[in-house]
Protein backbone atom coordinates (compact mmCIF):
# COMPACT_ATOMS: atom_id res chain seq x y z
CA UNK A 1 0.00 0.00 0.00
CA UNK A 2 1.48 3.08 -0.95
CA UNK A 3 2.35 5.98 1.91
CA UNK A 4 -0.14 8.56 0.13
CA UNK A 5 -3.57 5.84 0.46
CA UNK A 6 -1.96 5.31 4.11
CA UNK A 7 -1.72 9.35 4.80
CA UNK A 8 -5.10 9.68 3.19
CA UNK A 9 -6.72 6.96 5.66
CA UNK A 10 -5.02 8.32 8.52
CA UNK A 11 -7.06 11.46 8.02
CA UNK A 12 -10.12 9.92 7.50
CA UNK A 13 -9.79 8.02 10.40
CA UNK A 14 -8.98 11.28 12.32
CA UNK A 15 -11.83 13.62 10.88
CA UNK A 16 -14.56 10.80 12.07
CA UNK A 17 -12.59 9.90 15.46
CA UNK A 18 -12.95 13.29 16.77
CA UNK A 19 -16.85 13.87 15.85
CA UNK A 20 -17.20 10.51 17.70
CA UNK A 21 -15.47 11.09 20.67
CA UNK A 22 -16.86 14.34 21.02
CA UNK A 23 -20.37 12.81 20.49
CA UNK A 24 -19.78 10.75 23.18
CA UNK A 25 -18.43 12.94 25.53
CA UNK A 26 -21.91 14.72 25.32
CA UNK A 27 -23.83 11.57 25.57
CA UNK A 28 -21.82 11.28 28.63
CA UNK A 29 -22.18 14.41 29.89
CA UNK A 30 -26.29 14.40 29.17
CA UNK A 31 -26.67 11.15 31.28
CA UNK A 32 -24.99 12.46 34.08
CA UNK A 33 -27.19 15.62 34.04
CA UNK A 34 -29.96 13.37 33.94
CA UNK A 35 -28.90 11.17 36.53
CA UNK A 36 -28.45 14.05 38.88
CA UNK A 37 -31.25 15.56 38.54
CA UNK A 38 -33.41 12.55 39.21
CA UNK A 39 -31.89 12.02 42.34
CA UNK A 40 -32.67 15.23 43.15
CA UNK A 41 -36.35 15.02 41.90
CA UNK A 42 -36.49 11.45 44.32
CA UNK A 43 -35.37 13.49 46.94
CA UNK A 44 -38.16 16.14 46.81
CA UNK A 45 -40.25 16.95 43.88
CA UNK A 46 -39.42 20.40 43.47
CA UNK A 47 -35.80 21.04 43.32
CA UNK A 48 -34.02 23.86 44.75
CA UNK A 49 -31.38 26.30 42.96
CA UNK A 50 -28.84 28.37 43.06
CA UNK A 51 -27.02 30.18 40.75
CA UNK A 52 -24.60 27.24 39.67
CA UNK A 53 -27.16 24.73 39.79
CA UNK A 54 -28.97 27.11 37.08
CA UNK A 55 -26.04 27.55 35.05
CA UNK A 56 -24.72 23.93 34.88
CA UNK A 57 -28.30 21.96 34.63
CA UNK A 58 -30.76 24.47 33.33
CA UNK A 59 -28.80 26.91 31.24
CA UNK A 60 -25.72 24.84 29.79
CA UNK A 61 -25.83 22.45 27.26
CA UNK A 62 -26.54 19.23 26.44
CA UNK A 63 -30.16 18.98 27.92
CA UNK A 64 -32.88 16.72 26.38
CA UNK A 65 -35.46 17.58 29.10
CA UNK A 66 -37.42 20.41 29.92
CA UNK A 67 -37.53 22.82 33.65
CA UNK A 68 -40.16 24.49 34.70
CA UNK A 69 -38.99 27.12 37.45
CA UNK A 70 -40.43 29.09 40.13
CA UNK A 71 -38.75 32.16 40.99
CA UNK A 72 -39.50 33.35 44.31
CA UNK A 73 -39.02 35.12 47.71
CA UNK A 74 -39.74 32.93 50.93
CA UNK A 75 -37.44 34.48 53.05
CA UNK A 76 -39.40 35.70 56.37
CA UNK A 77 -37.73 39.32 55.81
CA UNK A 78 -38.99 39.32 52.23
CA UNK A 79 -42.63 39.42 53.58
CA UNK A 80 -44.06 37.95 50.27
CA UNK A 81 -47.09 36.32 51.30
CA UNK A 82 -48.15 35.91 47.32
CA UNK A 83 -44.93 33.55 47.51
CA UNK A 84 -45.56 31.42 49.78
CA UNK A 85 -49.29 30.73 48.75
CA UNK A 86 -47.84 29.84 45.23
CA UNK A 87 -45.25 27.54 46.52
CA UNK A 88 -48.22 25.88 47.81
CA UNK A 89 -50.11 25.43 44.63
CA UNK A 90 -46.62 25.04 43.41
CA UNK A 91 -46.00 22.04 45.86
CA UNK A 92 -49.26 20.33 45.02
CA UNK A 93 -48.29 20.20 41.12
CA UNK A 94 -44.86 18.89 41.42
CA UNK A 95 -45.91 16.28 44.23
CA UNK A 96 -48.55 15.21 41.72
CA UNK A 97 -46.08 14.60 38.87
CA UNK A 98 -43.46 12.82 40.93
CA UNK A 99 -45.67 10.34 42.61
CA UNK A 100 -47.89 9.74 39.31
CA UNK A 101 -47.51 6.54 37.18
CA UNK A 102 -46.60 8.79 34.14
CA UNK A 103 -43.40 10.05 35.64
CA UNK A 104 -40.75 10.17 33.44
CA UNK A 105 -37.18 12.38 33.01
CA UNK A 106 -38.76 14.77 29.96
CA UNK A 107 -39.65 17.79 32.75
CA UNK A 108 -38.39 18.53 36.11
CA UNK A 109 -39.72 21.24 39.09
CA UNK A 110 -37.72 23.84 40.37
CA UNK A 111 -37.27 26.79 42.50
CA UNK A 112 -34.82 29.57 42.62
CA UNK A 113 -34.85 31.64 45.52
CA UNK A 114 -34.04 35.52 45.63
CA UNK A 115 -32.35 35.28 48.71
CA UNK A 116 -30.17 32.20 46.98
CA UNK A 117 -29.71 33.00 43.54
CA UNK A 118 -29.74 36.62 43.24
CA UNK A 119 -27.21 36.41 40.29
CA UNK A 120 -29.85 34.43 38.51
CA UNK A 121 -32.78 37.28 38.96
CA UNK A 122 -29.94 39.59 37.27
CA UNK A 123 -29.57 37.35 34.66
CA UNK A 124 -32.97 36.99 33.47
CA UNK A 125 -33.73 40.79 34.38
CA UNK A 126 -36.36 39.81 36.68
CA UNK A 127 -37.87 42.27 39.22
CA UNK A 128 -41.14 41.01 40.70
CA UNK A 129 -41.47 37.59 41.88
CA UNK A 130 -43.52 34.85 42.18
CA UNK A 131 -42.82 34.29 38.52
CA UNK A 132 -43.22 30.42 36.60
CA UNK A 133 -40.82 30.20 33.73
CA UNK A 134 -40.38 26.86 31.17
CA UNK A 135 -37.16 26.49 30.42
CA UNK A 136 -37.89 23.70 27.29
CA UNK A 137 -35.80 20.63 26.05
CA UNK A 138 -34.79 22.89 23.06
CA UNK A 139 -33.99 26.73 22.18
CA UNK A 140 -34.13 29.42 24.56
CA UNK A 141 -38.00 30.25 26.19
CA UNK A 142 -40.55 31.90 24.18
CA UNK A 143 -42.82 34.31 25.42
CA UNK A 144 -45.71 32.08 26.24
CA UNK A 145 -42.82 30.22 28.25
CA UNK A 146 -43.79 32.92 31.16
CA UNK A 147 -46.62 31.94 33.31
CA UNK A 148 -49.35 34.64 33.09
CA UNK A 149 -49.76 34.58 36.97
CA UNK A 150 -51.78 37.88 37.06
CA UNK A 151 -54.68 36.91 34.55
CA UNK A 152 -54.21 32.77 35.44
CA UNK A 153 -53.97 32.83 38.91
CA UNK A 154 -51.58 30.38 40.66
CA UNK A 155 -53.98 27.18 41.10
CA UNK A 156 -52.76 24.30 40.65
CA UNK A 157 -54.74 23.11 38.28
CA UNK A 158 -54.06 26.28 35.88
CA UNK A 159 -50.28 25.63 36.31
CA UNK A 160 -50.89 21.94 35.36
CA UNK A 161 -52.88 23.08 31.81
CA UNK A 162 -50.04 25.59 31.36
CA UNK A 163 -47.35 23.07 31.65
CA UNK A 164 -49.63 21.05 29.52
CA UNK A 165 -49.73 23.60 26.83
CA UNK A 166 -45.69 24.49 26.78
CA UNK A 167 -44.43 20.65 27.05
CA UNK A 168 -47.18 18.12 26.27
CA UNK A 169 -46.88 16.78 29.41
CA UNK A 170 -50.47 16.03 31.25
CA UNK A 171 -50.21 16.28 35.28
CA UNK A 172 -52.95 15.21 36.73
CA UNK A 173 -53.26 16.95 40.36
CA UNK A 174 -54.01 15.33 43.24
CA UNK A 175 -54.32 17.67 46.37
CA UNK A 176 -54.21 16.37 49.61
CA UNK A 177 -57.66 15.95 51.53
CA UNK A 178 -58.94 18.56 53.50
CA UNK A 179 -61.61 18.06 55.62
CA UNK A 180 -62.11 22.14 56.77
CA UNK A 181 -64.64 22.60 54.57
CA UNK A 182 -66.66 19.65 55.48
CA UNK A 183 -66.31 20.78 58.96
CA UNK A 184 -67.31 23.84 58.62
CA UNK A 185 -70.28 22.84 57.01
CA UNK A 186 -71.48 20.87 59.75
CA UNK A 187 -70.50 23.19 62.17
CA UNK A 188 -72.81 25.71 60.66
CA UNK A 189 -75.62 23.07 59.79
CA UNK A 190 -75.24 22.06 63.79
CA UNK A 191 -75.44 25.72 65.10
CA UNK A 192 -78.66 25.86 62.46
CA UNK A 193 -80.04 23.18 63.79
CA UNK A 194 -79.69 23.88 67.37
CA UNK A 195 -81.18 27.20 67.12
CA UNK A 196 -83.79 25.94 64.90
CA UNK A 197 -84.77 23.32 68.24
CA UNK A 198 -84.23 25.81 70.65
CA UNK A 199 -87.15 28.38 69.50
CA UNK A 200 -89.36 25.18 68.14
CA UNK A 201 -92.25 27.40 69.81
CA UNK A 202 -91.70 30.42 68.04
CA UNK A 203 -90.65 29.85 64.31
CA UNK A 204 -92.25 33.40 63.22
CA UNK A 205 -88.35 34.56 62.65
CA UNK A 206 -88.36 32.34 59.26
CA UNK A 207 -91.53 34.10 57.77
CA UNK A 208 -89.90 37.48 58.26
CA UNK A 209 -89.17 39.03 54.96
CA UNK A 210 -86.17 41.35 56.46
CA UNK A 211 -84.42 38.53 57.47
CA UNK A 212 -84.74 36.65 54.12
CA UNK A 213 -84.13 40.30 52.20
CA UNK A 214 -81.19 40.71 54.37
CA UNK A 215 -79.61 37.16 53.51
CA UNK A 216 -80.13 37.57 49.75
CA UNK A 217 -78.83 40.90 49.77
CA UNK A 218 -75.33 39.63 51.63
CA UNK A 219 -75.46 36.58 48.78
CA UNK A 220 -75.85 39.28 45.79
CA UNK A 221 -73.04 41.15 47.35
CA UNK A 222 -70.28 38.15 47.99
CA UNK A 223 -71.39 37.34 44.09
CA UNK A 224 -70.99 40.74 42.51
CA UNK A 225 -67.79 41.34 44.15
CA UNK A 226 -65.96 38.41 42.40
CA UNK A 227 -65.90 36.07 44.90
CA UNK A 228 -66.57 33.03 42.87
CA UNK A 229 -63.87 33.95 40.52
CA UNK A 230 -60.87 33.49 42.92
CA UNK A 231 -62.49 30.60 44.01
CA UNK A 232 -62.01 29.38 40.35
CA UNK A 233 -58.91 30.92 39.45
CA UNK A 234 -56.79 31.08 42.97
CA UNK A 235 -55.48 34.77 42.42
CA UNK A 236 -53.15 36.13 45.10
CA UNK A 237 -54.43 38.06 47.98
CA UNK A 238 -52.22 40.93 47.28
CA UNK A 239 -49.17 41.84 45.11
CA UNK A 240 -45.77 43.15 47.13
CA UNK A 241 -43.12 44.43 44.46
CA UNK A 242 -39.98 42.78 46.24
CA UNK A 243 -37.62 45.58 45.21
CA UNK A 244 -39.72 48.78 45.87
CA UNK A 245 -41.87 46.67 48.69
CA UNK A 246 -45.00 48.25 47.77
CA UNK A 247 -48.18 46.59 48.14
CA UNK A 248 -50.81 46.67 45.31
CA UNK A 249 -54.50 46.12 46.03
CA UNK A 250 -56.33 46.50 43.29
CA UNK A 251 -54.95 44.97 39.78
CA UNK A 252 -54.01 47.26 36.63
CA UNK A 253 -55.23 45.06 34.39
CA UNK A 254 -59.30 44.40 33.60
CA UNK A 255 -58.36 41.11 32.93
CA UNK A 256 -57.71 39.77 36.45
CA UNK A 257 -57.81 40.94 39.84
CA UNK A 258 -56.91 40.05 43.60
CA UNK A 259 -58.54 38.70 46.57
CA UNK A 260 -57.76 41.99 48.35
CA UNK A 261 -59.48 43.60 45.13
CA UNK A 262 -62.95 41.58 45.73
CA UNK A 263 -63.03 42.35 49.22
CA UNK A 264 -62.64 46.02 48.37
CA UNK A 265 -65.57 46.49 45.84
CA UNK A 266 -67.81 43.84 48.20
CA UNK A 267 -67.25 46.93 51.23
CA UNK A 268 -68.12 49.71 48.26
CA UNK A 269 -70.88 47.75 47.33
CA UNK A 270 -72.35 47.17 51.00
CA UNK A 271 -72.05 50.98 51.63
CA UNK A 272 -73.84 52.16 48.72
CA UNK A 273 -76.68 49.99 49.44
CA UNK A 274 -76.63 51.04 52.79
CA UNK A 275 -77.29 54.70 51.64
CA UNK A 276 -79.98 53.53 49.20
CA UNK A 277 -81.74 51.38 52.02
CA UNK A 278 -81.19 54.94 54.46
CA UNK A 279 -82.63 57.11 51.46
CA UNK A 280 -85.80 54.78 51.45
CA UNK A 281 -86.79 54.45 54.96
CA UNK A 282 -86.04 58.52 54.89
CA UNK A 283 -88.93 58.27 52.18
CA UNK A 284 -91.34 55.71 53.53
CA UNK A 285 -90.64 55.96 57.25
CA UNK A 286 -93.09 57.63 60.05
CA UNK A 287 -90.31 58.88 62.29
CA UNK A 288 -89.81 62.45 63.06
CA UNK A 289 -88.54 64.80 60.52
CA UNK A 290 -85.26 65.52 61.84
CA UNK A 291 -84.62 62.03 62.27
CA UNK A 292 -85.65 61.01 58.26
CA UNK A 293 -83.05 64.38 57.44
CA UNK A 294 -80.03 63.17 59.19
CA UNK A 295 -80.58 59.68 57.39
CA UNK A 296 -81.62 61.59 54.23
CA UNK A 297 -77.72 63.19 54.51
CA UNK A 298 -76.47 59.96 55.65
CA UNK A 299 -77.56 58.27 52.64
CA UNK A 300 -76.55 61.08 49.91
CA UNK A 301 -73.35 60.87 51.37
CA UNK A 302 -72.78 57.05 51.40
CA UNK A 303 -73.68 56.85 48.07
CA UNK A 304 -72.03 60.00 46.46
CA UNK A 305 -69.07 58.85 48.27
CA UNK A 306 -68.38 55.01 47.66
CA UNK A 307 -69.76 55.19 44.23
CA UNK A 308 -67.64 57.64 43.64
CA UNK A 309 -64.61 55.46 44.74
CA UNK A 310 -66.29 52.17 42.91
CA UNK A 311 -66.13 54.61 39.40
CA UNK A 312 -62.15 55.34 40.16
CA UNK A 313 -61.62 51.65 41.24
CA UNK A 314 -62.89 50.99 37.08
CA UNK A 315 -61.26 53.58 35.61
CA UNK A 316 -58.16 52.29 37.29
CA UNK A 317 -58.63 48.84 35.68
CA UNK A 318 -60.20 50.04 32.19
CA UNK A 319 -57.49 52.69 30.96
CA UNK A 320 -59.28 55.25 28.71
CA UNK A 321 -62.68 55.07 30.52
CA UNK A 322 -63.48 58.68 30.21
CA UNK A 323 -66.32 59.52 32.98
CA UNK A 324 -65.43 60.23 36.61
CA UNK A 325 -67.60 61.56 39.68
CA UNK A 326 -65.95 63.47 42.89
CA UNK A 327 -61.99 62.16 42.42
CA UNK A 328 -60.63 60.86 39.26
Amino acid sequence: MSPKLLYVLFFVLLCCGVPCSGQKKKETLLSEKVSQMMEWASKRAVIRMNGDKFRRFVRAPPRNYSVVIMFTALQPQRQCGVCRQADEEYQILANSWRYSSAFTNRIFFASVDFDEGTDVFQMLNMNSAPTFINFPAKGKPRRADTYELQVRGFAAEQLARWVADRTDVHIRVIRPPNYAGPLMLGLLLAVIGGLAYLRRNNLEFLYNKNVWAFSALCFVLIMTSGQMWNHIRGPPYAHKNPNTGQVSYIHGSSQAQFVAETHIVLLFNAAVTLGMVLLHEAATSDMDIGKRRIMCVAGIGLVMLFFSWLLSIFRAKYHGYPYSFLMS
